[in-house]
């Protein structure tokens, strides 16, 4: 079999290099970030406070934890930030230094790569597309053993855009509890969620101290450039252990006041959940009508297909819409992934009508 390029979801220079498209004219609905881009309140206070990066940041971060306390209705002193939520999982998974870790899957691929540097065992619990990628808790719950130390969790789950209620949540970091498994929720897409409270897992942070769940402003807020992410647990000996090998300064002066200034956006708040909330029933509502498509609900500001069509692979569909300057995620490359699958995130009406007309187009003709 022929083995074509793969891409992130962000690779626009690698596709402009091989398909000779300029990448400011390529719409990318593969990196699944807020398409109405940097909120123009924040921007226009952060072009007025650039003087602040002749300071050094505050060591402790008081006022970011107290914004993130307050935006996540949490004790601040639970909370620690870093350079991107992917510093912590680095920091989290080398210092959990797991003998045997249990990924929910498929999911994103830094946590593999984080665990496969510690050398420890990893393993799978599989969502099925056949039970349309929601989780069973009660065979998963049977699943879980003293052999495993470590449980990593994305909810909404990346790339699937299933998600699991805060209640089972409740029972799986329960049980983990009473066999000694540390939980990490990744929180990445909760913003995007029809209900916050009905998914979230920080409420359960205050109550057990093997849990930490993480969050970033790289999707919601557009802002993946600035590399800010944050933590949150209730282990204090866990806390300090994180704050005792992480670099001093991780997160520089414009991320901590950038941070502040998204979290308080009421604003910029309201108008993407609004906005992603009435295109993601469109969209699926959409896909429904195409019967060589089947498209799984979808809890984030994604959507995940599966190609029903014998003979038609993710890679023709991605290389059809890239010529027509469309970006979408070949799901190829997510292992675990049992099929033919793409994935698109939620852009503009516009833009979410002119890719829904080329999948139409595509397969009508296919």
């Amino acid at each position: 079999m022929k083995k074509h390029a793969q891409f992130h979801g962000s690779d626009l220079e690698e596709i402009e290099k091989i398909y000779h498209i300029p990448k400011e004219e390529i719409v990318c609905f593969g990196a699944n970030v807020n398409p109405l881009g940097l909120s123009a309140q924040v921007k226009k206070q952060l072009s007025e406070h650039l003087d602040i990066i002749t300071a050094y940041p505050d060591r402790k971060y008081s006022s970011l934890r107290q914004a993130i306390g307050q935006y996540c209705d949490i004790d601040p002193n639970y909370i620690v930030v870093g350079n991107g939520s992917t510093e912590l999982i680095s920091l989290l998974i080398q210092h959990r230094t797991p003998k045997s870790a249990l990924l929910l899957g498929p999911t994103y691929s830094e946590y593999e790569r984080e665990l496969s540097l510690c050398g420890g065992k990893l393993s799978y619990y599989t969502l099925s597309a056949a039970k349309d990628f929601q989780l069973d808790v009660s065979d998963f719950c049977q699943n879980l053993n003293h052999t495993i130390d470590l449980l990593i969790i994305c909810n909404p789950n990346n790339p699937t855009s299933s998600a699991i209620s805060v209640s089972d949540l409740k029972t799986i970091v329960q049980t983990c509890q009473k066999l000694d498994i540390f939980v990490m929720i990744d929180e990445t897409y909760i913003e995007f969620a029809s209900s916050i409270p009905a998914l979230s897992a920080v409420c359960l942070v205050p109550d057990y101290d093997n849990l930490m769940v993480l969050r970033g402003v790289s999707k919601f807020f557009a802002a993946p450039g600035l590399r800010l992410g944050y933590g949150m647990t209730s282990n204090e000996d866990f806390r300090n252990i994180l704050k005792e090998y992480q670099n001093p300064w991780s997160l520089n002066s414009i991320g901590a006041f950038a941070g502040e200034l998204f979290l308080q956006d009421t604003d910029y708040i309201q108008k993407t959940r609004q906005l992603i909330e009435t295109e993601r029933t469109r969209i699926y509502e959409t896909l429904q009508t195409i019967p060589e498509l089947k498209a799984f609900k979808p809890s984030a500001n994604f959507v995940l297909v599966q190609i029903l069509n014998e003979g038609v692979t993710s890679f023709d569909v991605f290389d059809n819409l890239i010529r027509q300057k469309l970006m979408i995620r070949d799901c190829s490359s997510f292992e675990q992934l049992d099929g033919e699958f793409i994935r698109f995130c939620i852009m503009s009406p516009e833009e979410n009508t002119r890719l829904l007309h080329a999948l139409k187009t595509f397969f009508s003709e296919n």
